[in-house]
């Protein structure tokens, strides 16, 4: 049983969130927040059910959550039910009827215990909750059997070998989120950890799980070796660990060997039919399985506008098609390689239609074959017909950040713009190295005259620009991205700097240029050197770029200069004579 439901915006205030999570676990309550969501159930059943059960709720206000219909719904029930209390952390107008009732001022508070507003918040939590019981096992609520399963370390030796690794992590949440009895952390959540929470009793309390799975892979030639501890989240005990040394090719099985161990290690009864969907792999072949992982990294941590970035992920999936035809899930990324090539530099998307439904007629509940014909749809201006497959991605798996990613372009290309911000907001949130979902929301905010909302998705592009270039230090895209938010935050200088680092890194990059092209009009007023960067950009672009440029509100300076009309002119006839062909 959860005793306290902390609401908010995560956009803009899951930083605080987190810290009152901690400060509230420190004192013995068991504390739930949407990173809890398991993988399988569906995101509105589980809010509702949680703030059911809550005892507390605490609404952690901000700019942002006001205007959130989330936040708004999650607080208008808890002030029903009578267990609501209210923080503010931004000094932000609440909506109404909530200005009519206490709020906590927490602005610039940093976590002291003794800070007079925290006080009337632990204040309130005891007389809807009880005074909690101050002993390490009630920081780890009990409850039925939960696991946080944690980023597999990468043991090779080549640390490119961190993809395969990641992908067994993710392959084994996946097959204990089918177990209707565990209460498995999501992908995204537990992966937030990654090299930051070494003590699995530390993640245990941050979750609110009883057990912690841990790792480590090491991938060598055709041998693979995998060790796996669980450790109990109380007393900091291994429940069960093992290590298996196999042939490369038992991978399969080895993974459906380790995620029966840790059912049987947590006393779960497995029904027969989450056993045979643990079985399911997509493919049975270990070669087509390894080049989508690696395709599933590119995809997610690629530098947009380098065509070798969409060559890639191309070249991997078609190889994997080629090995196994019947891979559902090598042809949907096929097709979102495709799709993305097409996007940025006009190649025909033809193919990834195509790519599209092979993967639905292999797997018509594959997430990613709806997201990617979602994604289609929008590009060919069929709103309608888009909103459609990616509300039904967003139903088969609420938590993937693929299809929030896509939900957020859809919405936004019908102009959605409240829809959009939501699903961004939701993308950025699953994943820390996502670099486009905060400069989306930056150029959401703008449309919507929301200064206050422009800054914090600015600070959002710095955070996920820096975990972004841990991974990859020449991610000229990303630096574009954190020279714009820079610029937002008036840190000029420093954005300048950025900007010549990204065209130094990537200079022929079509994606980098128009994301420079913005800054200088829009935040330096260099409408020539803006106006040159589009000149070298405009006659390699496709059209979906091409169609983002023409409603960029940063190049507004521009719009009604003749060299842009002319530039504007020439690369829409470009694009109709090759739609025409």
């Amino acid at each position: 049983m959860f005793e306290v439901f902390i609401s908010y915006a995560r956009s803009t205030t899951e930083r605080e969130a987190i810290q009152i999570e901690e400060a509230l676990r420190a004192l013995g309550y068991s504390v739930w927040r949407d990173n809890l969501i398991p993988a399988h159930r569906l995101y509105g059943d589980v809010l509702d059910e949680r703030l059911k059960a809550a005892k507390a709720v605490v609404v952690v206000w901000s700019a942002a959550a006001a205007k959130s219909p989330w936040v708004r719904s999650e607080a208008e029930n808890a002030r029903v039910d009578g267990k609501l209390i209210q923080l503010t952390v931004d000094g932000a107008r609440l909506p109404m009827p909530f200005d009519q009732i206490e709020c906590a001022n927490l602005v610039g508070w940093s976590g002291e215990a003794e800070a007079p507003a925290w006080r009337k918040v632990v204040g309130s939590v005891v007389d809807l909750a009880g005074k909690a019981i101050e002993s390490e096992p009630a920081q780890v609520p009990e409850q039925g059997p939960s696991v946080c399963v944690t980023a597999f370390a990468n043991m090779s030796d080549d640390p490119e070998q961190e993809y395969f690794s990641d992908g067994i992590s993710e392959d084994i949440i996946t097959d204990l989120s089918k177990v209707a009895a565990l209460f498995v952390v999501a992908r995204t959540s537990a992966f937030a950890l990654k090299g930051k929470v070494a003590d699995a009793r530390e993640a245990a309390r941050r979750f609110g799980v009883r057990h912690v799975l841990t790792g480590s892979v090491r991938k060598a030639g055709g041998r693979v070796r995998i060790s796996a501890q669980l450790i109990d989240g109380a007393t900091g005990g291994q429940v069960w660990a093992e290590r298996y040394d196999r042939d490369l090719q038992d991978i399969f099985a080895l993974q459906d060997e380790i995620s029966h161990a840790i059912v049987d290690a947590l006393k779960v009864r497995l029904l027969p039919e989450e056993s045979r969907s643990i079985a399911q792999r997509g493919t049975d072949n270990v070669e087509a399985y390894d080049l989508l992982l690696m395709a599933r990294q590119a995809y997610v941590n690629g530098d947009q506008g380098d065509p070798r970035w969409t060559e890639s992920i191309i070249r991997l999936c078609r190889r994997a098609t080629e090995i196994d035809p019947n891979y559902a899930q090598a042809w949907a990324y096929l097709a979102l390689g495709q799709v993305a090539a097409a996007y940025t530099h006009g190649e025909t998307s033809a193919d990834a239609t195509a790519a599209a439904e092979r993967a639905l007629a292999l797997n018509p509940n594959l997430a990613e074959a709806h997201t990617v014909r979602a994604r289609i749809h929008s590009d060919a201006g069929d709103h309608e017909d888009a909103a459609r497959e990616i509300e039904i991605a967003l139903h088969i798996d609420p938590q993937s950040w693929l299809a929030a990613y896509t939900a957020g372009l859809v919405y936004l290309a019908s102009q959605a713009p409240q829809e959009a911000i939501r699903h961004y907001e939701a993308a950025q949130a699953l994943d820390d190295t996502d670099i486009v979902s905060p400069q989306m929301l930056m150029s959401c905010y703008e449309a919507l005259g929301d200064r206050s909302g422009v800054l914090r998705a600015a600070g959002l592009a710095i955070t996920h620009v820096e975990a972004a270039l841990a991974r990859d230090r020449n991610n000229a895209f990303a630096i574009a991205i954190g020279a714009d938010a820079l610029a937002v935050l008036g840190q000029f200088a420093r954005a300048k700097e950025q900007m010549q680092r990204a065209l130094l890194t990537d200079p022929d990059n079509i994606v980098v240029q128009a994301n420079v092209a913005g800054t200088l009009a829009a935040r330096f007023g260099e409408l020539d050197a803006a106006l040159d960067m589009l000149a070298s950009a405009l006659p390699r672009m496709g059209r979906g770029l091409f169609d983002l440029v023409t409603r960029s509100r940063k190049l507004d300076p521009v719009r009604d200069d003749p060299r842009f009309r002319s530039m504007m002119a020439d690369a829409q006839a470009r694009l109709a004579a090759q739609a025409g062909r």
